[in-house]
């Protein structure tokens, strides 16, 4: 059940404050430079396990070889591998990509699709990863709920769940569309900066006061 006293609207206007000196997630950027479904679901794998300065440079490289699912075909798994690298899971990443760029070809013209079911039939692409190209190349209603969203919301009181999966349908109960897009964004910048998995930043936080701190033992 969502805590009556952290509504929404306000607690999520405090988060914005908050959040705005810190950097913005890698997928966003790549987002906001080039509103391309292919880069951003592209970024969007390489990210996973891998810190946001490492999917930044190894996106960059990709993309100068081959910004494109045709491109991308004709680069060999070691070729994507080395562009990628230090990128988490490289090489597992390398072939997923590969075989991604064929599926778009033969499946979808070399057009990412634009739904949550036909993203979810791609290998490699999870809810998390297809509600983040649903929502950040697409602008369609989505919320990519990743381990911050999941924690925060729970340590919110906006719901009571065990698993990200859980999160997000709960969410889209409960959070007002307006929010769905930007929540994630909102929520990943907030989680790496304030309100960490271990020993957050409460002192730091806007939210300090209202917040029951739910699954909190230590604080700084």
């Amino acid at each position: 059940m969502r805590n009556p006293a952290l509504p929404f609207g306000s607690t999520i206007r405090k988060i914005r404050r908050a959040i705005a000196p810190f950097k913005t997630p890698a997928v966003t950027k790549v987002a906001q430079r080039e509103r391309d479904p292919f880069r951003v679901l592209v970024s969007c794998l390489i990210s996973l396990r891998t810190k946001d300065e490492v999917t930044n440079l190894a996106s960059k490289r990709l993309f100068e070889r081959a910004a494109s699912p045709s491109a991308l075909l004709k680069l060999s798994k070691r070729e994507i591998e080395k562009l990628i690298f230090p990128a988490g899971f490289y090489r597992t990443k390398a072939r997923t990509l590969r075989e991604l760029a064929k599926k778009l070809i033969d499946e979808h013209g070399g057009h990412v699709p634009d739904s949550l079911e036909e993203l979810l039939k791609l290998k490699g692409v999870g809810r998390k990863t297809a509600n983040l190209v649903v929502t950040m190349a697409f602008g369609k209603p989505g919320i990519c709920v990743d381990t911050h969203v999941h924690r925060i919301s729970n340590r919110l009181g906006w719901v009571k769940t065990q698993t990200p999966e859980q999160t997000e349908m709960a969410l889209r109960e409960t959070l007002p569309k307006r929010y769905w897009i930007d929540i994630n964004d909102q929520l990943v910048t907030f989680g790496q900066n304030l309100c960490q998995p271990v020993s957050p930043w409460c002192s730091k936080c806007p939210l300090e006061k209202s917040c029951p701190k739910i699954g909190v033992l230590k604080r700084r």
